[in-house]
């Protein structure tokens, strides 16, 4: 699913936590190499990044994996010190967050980027005493795939309003199938689409969310029917819808062919159900465009370390299907004693109040203080 890294809106804090199903040992006594506080910025690989640590350094890590960023979006400024920061640092987390070397869809240079940073700090920094994983969004796609690569490296994690979903069944479904029952129903070219459709190169990198609006207000309830369906709040429809048009185009463009293929999906549940699926769109995925999509960051719910997830209520971009998934994944792979998830809270795509993220936050460091699992609500 789509997961803007939301400019212009303070981030203040995107918070971690952990679980464990045995009883954690208590850290080795712990003395920092550093000298606090630190502010250490520069680029690897490509890839800017930012290092603070704080003047009491408690010891802890969190690695902060941000969220999509649209490809072209301007990056003046993003090394700044933001309210997200400054928060952590005054727990006494240290802070390293990388901006990753592409923009877009950049799962495959992120899972990279992110372990060159985790690297460089301890090579500059010292091993920290605990190492946290934090993202939202994409973000918390990019922090269960990490946790699944580098168990070894971390304590815990916490996905926040994530896209917590193998990147094939995102596509394949919670992107692709909301655009093409749109398509069918508001057939009067407000998505823009060149004669190819959705895999048209031709067609526009985004589309005009006021001429969706404006489609979905001439039949309103075709457009109820839509966001009671795909659990996207009606409005944010317009806006949901472009996002992941915007994600589904420039992965397209990323993997060299159209990600997802309809051919033999049954829509069912909108009430029209077989006039819906003789006069769908219907698109062929392109061998090579769907493996790749495939083959980064698939999720397959091996967590070896504690996680924690979070959403929101009426998340047009990522509704609690997909960011609820991974521990889906989890109780399949046999790993459901080190998923847990916290009860939704706050509404928008990361609304997240600050006193529910001190609350996370608060889970996570007991949880893995203890080892005891907290019970869930």
């Amino acid at each position: 699913m789509a997961f803007l890294r939301l400019t212009g809106l303070s981030l203040l804090v995107l918070l971690l936590a952990a679980c464990a199903s045995a009883p954690a040992p208590q850290p080795a006594p712990w003395t920092a190499r550093t000298t606090a506080p630190v502010f250490d910025t520069g680029e690897i690989a490509g890839a800017t990044y930012r290092i603070d640590v704080p003047a009491e350094w408690k010891g802890d890590l969190v690695v902060y994996l941000h969220g999509y960023e649209p490809a072209g979006m301007p990056r003046e400024g993003q090394n700044d010190q933001n309210d997200y920061d400054r928060w952590l640092l005054g727990q006494g987390f240290a802070v390293a967050r990388s901006d990753y070397s592409a923009q877009g869809w950049a799962v495959a240079e992120a899972l990279v980027d992110t372990e060159a940073l985790r690297q460089h700090f301890v090579a500059q920094h010292g091993p920290p005493r605990r190492s946290f994983l934090l993202g939202h969004s994409l973000g918390g796609h990019l922090v269960l795939a990490t946790l699944e690569r580098h168990p070894e490296h971390y304590d815990g994690a916490l996905a926040l309003c994530g896209a917590n979903a193998p990147a094939a069944e995102m596509f394949g479904d919670a992107v692709l199938s909301p655009l093409v029952v749109f398509d069918h129903y508001f057939p009067g070219g407000a998505l823009g689409l060149a004669p190819g459709g959705l895999a048209d190169p031709a067609s526009p990198p985004w589309p005009d969310p006021e001429a969706i609006e404006k489609a979905l207000q001439g039949d309103e309830g075709k457009a109820q029917r839509i966001a009671d369906h795909f659990d996207i709040p009606r409005a944010g429809l317009a806006g949901g819808l472009m996002i992941r048009y915007a994600a589904l185009y420039e992965m397209m463009q990323r993997a060299g062919g159209f990600p997802a293929d309809n051919r033999k999906m049954r829509y069912t549940g909108l009430g029209d159900d077989e006039a819906l699926n003789a006069g769908v769109r219907r698109y062929t995925g392109d061998p090579a465009a769907m493996a790749y999509a495939a083959s980064h960051a698939a999720l397959t719910g091996d967590a070896r370390k504690p996680v924690v997830l979070m959403a929101n209520h009426g998340d047009p971009t990522i509704p609690m299907r997909i960011s609820g998934r991974y521990a889906e994944l989890a109780a399949a792979a046999g790993r459901s004693d080190q998923v847990l998830a916290l009860p939704p809270q706050g509404e928008g795509h990361c609304g997240f109040s600050l006193e529910a993220q001190a609350q996370a936050l608060d889970t996570l460091v007991q949880w893995v203080t203890s080892g005891e699992r907290p019970a869930p609500d």
